[in-house]
């Protein structure tokens, strides 16, 4: 279970191409890895929903501008 949590993960962190879904990603990967330190599978699973959280505010927090995806994959930036 953690290892597969694990892989999701890094493959989310690989994939991010705008600043905030590589945010996210960071965010994700390292409340992943505070939580399997922690409290085990279960530890992880809580800890990637609040990494990626956090990830987030720390985006919007830093400029108050996030960068989105449309529906046809152009990126445009627009206040978080």
């Amino acid at each position: 279970m953690l290892r597969t949590a694990l892989a999701i993960v890094t493959v989310l962190a690989l994939t991010g191409c705008t600043t905030t879904e590589k945010d996210v990603a960071v965010g994700t990967l390292a409340g992943t890895a505070i939580g399997a330190i922690a409290g085990g599978g279960r530890g992880a699973l809580i800890g990637a929903g609040v990494g990626a959280v956090g990830g987030l505010l720390v985006r919007h927090l830093r400029n108050g501008y996030c960068e989105y995806r449309d529906h046809r994959g152009h990126l445009y930036t627009a206040r978080c």
